[in-house]
């Protein structure tokens, strides 16, 4: 813990400076998590700060321990940094300009402008928009603030540890998400440095696991498209990395569907909106109860800066897997009252049906055969075996069409 560049002692310090322009959020037990995990689960819900997430502690953290003299600030980002850096650059006078790769959604470019930010976009990947912010850092002559491998950066982060130990102080367990390291990094810290033995589990998508590949020497791929953007990070911090490996007892990966399951229980148990993120730490107790099972488990839901089209579809692919929305495929004979007799199934079961495709072109059946297919919503997945059996039962030929 010496050798290391935060301390708790440091955290303290953070906390105290940046008390009274910082949401102190709630931590709040889940009675019905707990249940649902076999863990007892309390939530951090960071995703009250004002730009709705966590990131606004390091970078306030930051902007008040820079010289007087600073020109103004920058750093490259398309999340959770950009708005937390540049919405109290705003608000402390200190001019920020932030970099976004070209292909950043309109909605986080008008949201970091709001704020207050010069938005410079440039390039096609968050590489080349870093690359791009390290060039006018020296042209302009700004302070560059990273997202995560800074110690002022982890010691605002490792804030939240404090508030969800004083909350709940019979916390014996956090398990925290993962990106560039810097918020675990953080909360490792107070949890060595408490008055009682706290674990620390972090938590990767498994398309992303690169501190899982440093920490355990392995080659993983880091690709492809994850509900948790937040903490897709392909090269975690130098000094972060250093700090998860001294301080973290494991990381564990998690896939995208216990991702989605996370995000759709906080929405339905919590009545809490969170992004991919922000529930990962839900989705490591989901896919591996065992793990945690009787523990006293500390979550931060550190963001719920989420997509409303991109919620919605994870929402009802919830509700299909749940078999509470199905689409079922039917074969029809091409005769009078076809249509109208499988339809008298579903009003005997009290299904509701919500949309019908009829195909009669585009089939592999001979001429006078097709293809109907219902989408229609159910009280449970009970329900729709049910329905099932009944159609099979009057002789069609169903099939029900699966999610991955």
């Amino acid at each position: 813990m010496t050798d290391l560049p935060v301390s708790i002692e440091d955290i303290r310090a953070a906390h105290a400076r940046i008390a009274g322009a910082i949401v102190r959020t709630p931590t709040l037990y889940s009675r019905t998590l707990s249940d649902v995990t076999g863990a007892q689960v309390w939530l951090k819900f960071e995703n009250h700060q004002f730009t709705a997430a966590y990131k606004e502690r390091g970078a306030l953290n930051t902007l008040l321990q820079l010289p007087a003299e600073t020109k103004g600030v920058i750093a490259a980002s398309a999340g959770n940094h950009a708005q937390g850096l540049a919405y109290h650059a705003h608000r402390l006078g200190i001019p920020a300009t932030i970099v976004m790769p070209r292909t950043t959604p309109i909605v986080k470019i008008t949201q970091t402008e709001g704020h207050g930010a010069t938005v410079v976009l440039h390039g096609e990947t968050f590489d080349e928009a870093h690359a791009r912010a390290k060039e006018l850092e020296i042209e302009q002559g700004l302070t560059f603030v990273h997202p995560f491998d800074d110690a002022r950066i982890i010691a605002g982060q490792g804030t939240a540890a404090l508030e969800m130990l004083e909350d709940a102080p019979e916390i014996d367990l956090f398990v925290t998400p993962i990106g560039g390291g810097g918020l675990i990094s953080g909360m490792a810290t107070v949890a060595r440095g408490w008055s009682h033995d706290i674990g620390v589990v972090g938590v990767e998508a498994e398309l992303y696991p690169s501190m899982y590949n440093r920490v355990k020497h392995t080659q993983y791929p880091c690709a492809g498209d994850t509900l948790a953007e937040g903490i897709a990070v392909k090269e975690p911090g130098r000094i972060t990395s250093a700090m998860v490996e001294a301080l973290v007892d494991e990381i564990v990966l998690v896939s995208e569907r216990s991702l989605e399951k996370a995000v759709s229980l906080l929405v339905q148990i919590e009545k809490t909106v969170v992004e991919g993120a922000g529930a990962a730490g839900l989705a490591a107790l989901i896919e591996h109860p065992e793990r945690f099972a009787g523990r006293k488990v500390g979550l931060v839901l550190c963001g719920g800066n989420i997509d409303t089209r991109l919620l919605a579809n994870v929402l009802l692919r919830d509700l299909a897997r749940s078999g509470r929305l199905a689409r079922l495929r039917v074969r029809l004979k091409d005769q009078p009252g076809a249509l109208f007799n499988l339809f008298r199934l579903f009003d005997q079961e009290r299904v509701n049906i919500m949309e019908v495709y009829h195909q009669r072109i585009f089939t592999s059946l001979p001429a006078k055969g097709l293809i109907t297919e219902i989408e229609c919503e159910t009280r449970d997945r009970a329900h729709l075996d049910r329905l099932i059996a009944a159609i099979d039962a009057a002789g069609y030929e169903v099939q029900l069409m699966e999610l991955g």
